[in-house]
């Protein structure tokens, strides 16, 4: 199998495995220690930080799915388009999105992940996206990383 094949095999997983399931322990496989995530305009670092930002995922939604439908390859990189489906407050909601990752010795060291929040909060509709506000609050105020965003020290997508 080749780099890229690999490196798309384990963006994947990360996306589908760890980020879906919340599996921490997969994480470490995934992950480097050193891991910069960017997303929604925060940042989040190590493997802490994965923690912190799949448990955002999964305050909003218990029965989180990530499905990759398309990946490209080059050298280190890696884009993965996927579909998130998942139930909050009765509601089923679909959405995609796009996560560029910079990958180094079999780990992925950056990820850059946009997706349509307006889209989301529409599908949500907006009593179910203030109810749900709470519980992201909290799980954002336990990450003090999101808080305050440091410029990134590597190279961008």
């Amino acid at each position: 199998m080749s780099d890229s094949a690999d490196n798309a095999t384990v963006a994947r997983t990360a996306i589908e495995q760890v980020c879906a399931r919340g599996d921490m322990a997969l994480a470490r496989c995934c992950y480097a220690e050193d891991f910069a995530d960017h997303f929604a305009s925060s940042e989040y670092h190590g493997h802490d930080g994965v923690r912190r930002s799949t448990e955002l995922y999964r305050a909003l939604f218990g029965d989180l799915v990530f499905d990759v439908v398309d990946q490209v390859t080059e050298g280190d990189r890696v884009a993965s388009r996927w579909i998130l489906t998942g139930t909050n407050r009765g509601r089923r909601v679909q959405v995609w999105g796009i996560t560029v990752s910079r990958l180094r010795d079999g780990r992925i060291v950056e990820d850059w992940t946009g997706f349509d929040s307006l889209d989301l909060v529409r599908r949500l509709g907006l009593m179910r996206t203030l109810l749900a506000a709470p519980r992201l609050l909290r799980a954002r105020a336990a990450t003090p990383a999101a808080a305050a965003p440091e410029a990134s020290q590597t190279s961008s997508p």
